[in-house]
């Protein structure tokens, strides 16, 4: 039977509620209803071949009437006389619906979130109306997101930590974890200069409106045992904030940059060089450095699409820079030690001179084998300390 049961009247409601728009009506005072359901019921056909059938379902809809009216219609027969049949089905009251579909109880907790909306920040009533589902889930922080709202309003752009803010019952994993939300509601309030909109997003949440964000890091080794930053007789692994290091100048000529760890550790001696601990995609805490423009950069990344697509990156910040050990001759002489690129990078590298576009290409199009690849860990130690020596 394909006739319209109180279970399939109930999906319809509920599909009002998971649009938002049952309780989104509580807000606009837009309301919608009387409101009339789909019903499909049995045809004269039907009616005369199927009677049995279609009375046990006019029983069954009858049965579960009550959140909803159904409107009748007299259907003549020859045979069967005048039928009294379901001819539509209708929701009179908001409350009907709610009743149908169990969330009386949600909906007057949506409704108190609106009154204590209406009375702090009436402004964020479209977000409700907006996002009423979500609204619900939030339920239990929503007095203290409110609180937050209202505190940067009143404090535009603190020049402070997150954890600095002062409000009861407000704690930074509280902030963090609904960055995403608060972005939308300091969005609806706060006036555009006290909004920077170069950054978006809960990365940019801070910038965006004016909190201090954690510092960025470059962690260092100076190679040159004569260069010695620290007072004391040990390594020289150091790690500054990103404006510390930019207000530097080493006394170094060269400086190489690779993405590997235990590279990082092990990388030999040389003099008159360093070595940093490289950032993947990121090289924003580099850029900032005017000194780093003025030496003899190499960045050592793997031998894959996605290293020479960090390294055409990595031009765009500091144009100089030569690719290490990021060539053909590299590759052939560890074919034993090659993996596999799961997830290739694709797309042009416009910043690739001839040679490295040339085996960017050959790995796209798979010439040595599916999707081949050398990391920089696997090239052997004598390997990396001869070409070393070239430089």
């Amino acid at each position: 039977m394909t006739w319209t049961t109180p279970a399939d009247l109930k999906t319809q409601v509920q599909k009002l509620w998971d649009r938002g728009l049952l309780l989104a009506s509580m807000t606009s005072g837009e309301s919608l209803f009387p409101r009339r359901l789909t019903l499909k019921g049995p045809d004269s056909r039907e009616l005369s071949e199927r009677f049995s059938e279609v009375r046990d379902w006019i029983g069954q809809l009858s049965a579960a009437a009550g959140p909803y009216r159904i409107e009748w219609r007299s259907v003549n027969h020859r045979v069967l006389g005048t039928n009294e049949i379901p001819a539509a089905i209708w929701i009179d009251e908001l409350s009907d619906a709610l009743g149908l579909i169990g969330k009386r109880r949600a909906a007057e907790q949506f409704a108190a979130l609106v009154e204590l909306t209406r009375a702090k920040r009436p402004e964020l009533l479209p977000w409700l109306a907006k996002r009423p589902i979500r609204a619900l889930e939030l339920a239990e922080d929503w007095p203290r997101l409110l609180d937050i709202t209202g505190w940067c309003l009143t404090h535009p752009r603190p020049a402070i930590y997150l954890r600095q803010i002062n409000l009861p019952g407000v704690h930074t994993k509280l902030i963090e974890g609904h960055r995403g939300v608060l972005a939308e509601l300091l969005d609806l309030v706060l006036p555009e200069d006290s909004i920077d909109g170069t950054h978006t997003g809960i990365v940019g949440f801070c910038r965006r409106y004016g909190f201090l964000d954690k510092p960025s890091r470059v962690r260092f080794r100076m190679l040159d045992t004569n260069v010695r930053l620290l007072p004391v007789d040990a390594d020289q692994d150091i790690t500054l904030t990103q404006a510390a290091f930019a207000s530097l100048d080493l006394p170094v000529s060269k400086v190489f940059i690779t993405e590997n760890e235990i590279n990082f550790l092990a990388f030999p001696d040389v003099s008159d060089a360093m070595v940093v601990f490289g950032a993947g995609y990121g090289f924003d805490n580099l850029a900032v450095a005017p000194w780093l423009h003025e030496k003899e950069l190499y960045y050592w990344g793997d031998i894959d699409t996605h290293g020479f697509a960090i390294l055409n990156q990595l031009r765009g910040f500091l144009p100089h820079v030569v690719s290490f050990l990021m060539d053909q001759q590299t590759l052939l002489a560890h074919r034993a030690l090659w993996g596999v690129e799961k997830q290739p990078k694709t797309g042009t590298l416009a910043r690739l001179n001839s040679e490295e576009s040339a085996l960017y290409i050959q790995l796209l199009q798979n010439h040595w084998g599916d999707h081949v690849r050398l990391e920089q860990e696997r090239i052997g130690f004598d390997f990396l300390r001869e070409a070393l020596r070239g430089i």
